[in-house]
């Protein structure tokens, strides 16, 4: 959905209802600004429609960062978690997915230090009693070296998720950050998914799935074969959205429309899984 809008509601309904016609069974929505009342209406309009869900977020003050120093940033990380958990919980939603560690686009000029491990850590801990109380499943994101200086390869998440040791804070794999980083990404995704509970799937240049030289005959069958039985959710960004694009570096356009990425990634998605 972030190929339209951080904010999904009644005026995407036409749309939605052509991505349930298309045969997705569910969208991932964006949960960057709003309400739990907000959440709860648009899960409401979703299940009219027949459409399952899921979410995705981010950390995006510094006055919020889980590894800062400052208590007030990690109790500020805090509480933002939280009304994120409200709002997803309230439109149904079990599984919230993104780089849930750091402020995006921060970097410190260093590599992450044990002590924001540990600081990380602590606001997880802290946070993870809160999701499971709400039904709600953490999937942390490793993401690209451009991007983020956490964990950027799935080795280096999971050994962090495994640190944390709470039910409620899991990891996510996502195809568009492991070409990047990983020498063999699709060893990485079979090496770590028992930690995986959540797939991004999206095309080295960010463009439609199928398009590039993503592996994905090898991807899915090793996803098959793992017995991942969850979400396959396409992540794209385009231009539509400026400040969105300039924070994705979205600098041209990477398909011929947005119709595209849902309609040639459905297919693309459904017949690699099929012939998995």
């Amino acid at each position: 959905m972030l190929l339209w809008t951080t904010s999904v509601d009644q005026s995407h309904k036409a749309l939605l209802e052509d991505i349930k016609a298309t045969g997705y069974d569910g969208i991932e929505i964006p949960v960057f600004d709003g309400t739990p009342d907000d959440y709860a209406a648009l899960g409401k309009m979703l299940d009219e429609i027949g459409l399952g869900r899921t979410a995705v977020g981010i950390i995006p003050e510094l006055e919020m960062n889980p590894l800062s120093e400052d208590p007030a940033h990690r109790k500020a990380a805090i509480d933002h978690l939280k009304w994120m958990i409200d709002c997803v919980a309230a439109a149904g939603v079990s599984t919230v997915g993104g780089p849930l560690h750091q402020t995006l686009g921060h970097f410190s000029g260093a590599p992450t230090t044990e002590d924001e491990f540990a600081r990380a850590r602590e606001v997880h801990q802290q946070i993870g009693d809160y999701a499971q109380s709400s039904g709600v499943t953490i999937a942390l994101e490793a993401i690209n070296r451009f991007e983020s200086y956490f964990a950027n390869t799935m080795d280096d998440l999971t050994a962090y998720s495994r640190s944390v040791g709470h039910p409620a804070i899991k990891t996510m794999y996502d195809t568009f950050h492991a070409n990047i980083e990983e020498r063999y990404p699709v060893a990485a995704y079979t090496d770590n998914a028992s930690e995986v509970v959540h797939i991004h799937i999206s095309e080295n240049d960010r463009g439609v799935p199928g398009r590039g030289h993503v592996p994905w005959a090898e991807t899915y069958k090793a996803i098959k074969a793992s017995g991942y039985d969850q979400w396959l959710t396409i992540e794209a960004f385009g231009r539509a959205l400026p400040d969105l694009a300039a924070a994705t570096r979205i600098w041209r356009d990477l398909a011929e429309s947005p119709e595209a990425y849902y309609r040639d990634g459905y297919r693309c998605i459904r017949d690699g899984w099929d012939a998995a």
